[in-house]
């Protein structure tokens, strides 16, 4: 018959309780990191925004043949930053990588985006790809984001954090 803990010599009561403590702050960190994750891949923007989230999704991505609107978004980025000498050259390199018909990895955009893109790309500023920018956003956010969520790929992101 079990005679309970206060038959237990001293010594091991003492060792109980460190592990009881060890234990319950093992139990918190893990839950701050899920609570650090979940904060991590909340929404698209914010995995965009993290180097690790952003390689996971580029290369759950190209696991599906599907990276050219990353890639677009991520040109759309840096062409929006870029000093206004160099913005025409980059504004064409986009256009004939993404937009043109022909383009190598064409974005799906719809014919009046397109048309309305063609149109300024003798006078491009700052704000020439943002309506194309916001409509391939959209698309992620709605379409491979919450599939890249289901993804070993997402796994192994969390993992890394």
């Amino acid at each position: 018959m079990c005679k309970g803990l206060s038959s237990l010599p001293s010594s091991c009561l003492e060792k109980a309780k460190e592990m009881r403590v060890k234990l319950s702050h093992l139990a918190e960190t893990h839950h701050k990191h899920k609570v650090h994750d979940g904060k991590t891949l909340q929404d698209l923007e914010t995995l965009l925004n993290n180097k690790i989230g952003l390689q996971a999704f580029h290369g759950f991505l190209r696991s599906e043949f599907s990276e050219e609107n990353l890639e677009f978004w991520l040109a759309c980025e840096d062409y929006r930053v870029s000093p206004s000498d160099l913005q025409r050259a980059k504004a064409s390199s986009i256009y004939s990588q993404f937009i043109n018909p022909d383009a190598p990895q064409e974005v799906n955009l719809d014919a009046e985006t397109r048309e309305a893109l063609l149109s300024v790309m003798d006078s491009p500023c700052a704000d020439t790809f943002k309506k194309a920018q916001q409509r391939i956003y959209s698309l992620m956010a709605k379409d491979s984001y919450p599939r890249f969520l289901r993804s070993h790929h997402c796994m192994e992101a969390i993992k890394a954090f």
